[in-house]
């Protein structure tokens, strides 16, 4: 892929996740420009924004895990909300592809996004290892939690306290603390 490439690929993601966050509709938005120019077909496209999804979520488990490595699964659930948050068309794109694939190859694929998702949830938890069994159901279960909080219902996963947003700290601050410690 040429750097030319590389950034109308990037922009044409973009402008997808743009169009997919208006729309809300939970359908893969084909039409937007530079769609069929730029990526091979629906699955091609749906892997892209999965990559997309995956690395805000994970973005969103790393940052919450500075501010309070103890406390892992509940903010492994508030990571999840605030990714679905962000990206509420991506989500619904997701979700309806996963529930509705427009093929075996896609469905095959939605499988596997899924279950790597939720073990990827449980062991950021601390619920389980990667060879435990469990966690495709662990993790699926910290997804639920999730969802509950991005629509707007308490999950009951711990104290309700302990679920908030982390206050920002500036570099000085945190080069204070290393410091200190």
């Amino acid at each position: 892929m040429t750097w030319k490439a590389f950034h109308s690929r990037g922009e044409t993601l973009r402008s997808v996740i743009h169009t997919a966050s208006v729309r809300r509709d939970g359908i893969l938005p084909m039409d937007v420009d530079g769609v069929s120019e730029t990526f091979r077909d629906e699955l091609d496209l749906l892997s892209a924004l999965q990559l997309k999804w995956h690395t805000r979520l994970s973005g969103h488990v790393d940052r919450l895990m500075i501010t309070q490595p103890m406390d892992l699964q509940n903010k492994v659930t508030l990571a999840w909300k605030n990714a679905a948050e962000e990206l509420p068309g991506v989500r619904m794109i997701l979700d309806h592809y996963r529930d509705e694939p427009t093929s075996e190859a896609m469905a095959q694929a939605m499988r596997v996004a899924t279950a790597k998702e939720h073990q990827y949830l449980a062991v950021m938890a601390g619920r389980s290892g990667l060879a435990d069994e469990s966690s495709e159901r662990i993790g699926a279960e910290i997804e639920q939690a999730g969802r509950d909080l991005f629509h707007g219902v308490t999950a009951v996963i711990g104290p309700v306290a302990e679920i908030e947003e982390p206050q920002r700290q500036s570099l000085l601050d945190r080069l204070r603390a290393v410091i200190a410690a």
